[in-house]
């Protein structure tokens, strides 16, 4: 009986399902621009002071792959990307913090000044091991 009666107002298993509501980020003219260089890739996020993300890219995003990822035109492509969705919706100042051995790092934090966002600082928060895990044995070949 009542399969029939949600038949007869059209309301199935289709209006069981909501939306997800797409979450919304305050953006100040002030925020964080965090760098993530690795071997194998770049990825940009930015975030507003309190780490809410902004808008991201990465290398592979823009469409390199392989070891065209690891690039310095890569880098600057994705911060390009990044840097004008963040800067339309009102980011102006960032502080950046860059992480990785990664290829692409000073021309990211490059394009995001020419794109219009002013960078006050750059950090360097690359993890150092202080001799904590215990090297593999010598190889003897």
């Amino acid at each position: 009986m009542a399969k029939q009666a949600q038949q007869a107002s059209g309301q199935g298993a289709a209006a069981t399902k909501t939306a997800t509501k797409k979450r919304v980020v305050k953006v100040d003219a002030v925020g964080q621009a965090h760098i993530n260089a690795t071997f194998n890739n770049l990825i940009i996020s930015l975030t507003n002071n309190a780490g809410q993300v902004i808008s991201w890219s990465s290398a592979g995003k823009m469409g390199f792959r392989g070891s065209k990822k690891n690039t310095p035109y890569a880098a600057q492509m994705a911060a390009n990307d990044c840097g004008k969705v963040a800067h339309d919706l009102g980011l102006r100042k960032v502080k950046v913090f860059v992480k990785g051995p990664g290829a692409g790092r000073e021309s990211a934090i490059r394009t995001l000044a020419a794109v219009g966002i002013e960078v006050t600082e750059i950090m360097d928060i690359t993890p150092i091991p202080h001799n904590g895990c215990r090297a593999p044995k010598r190889r003897r070949v």
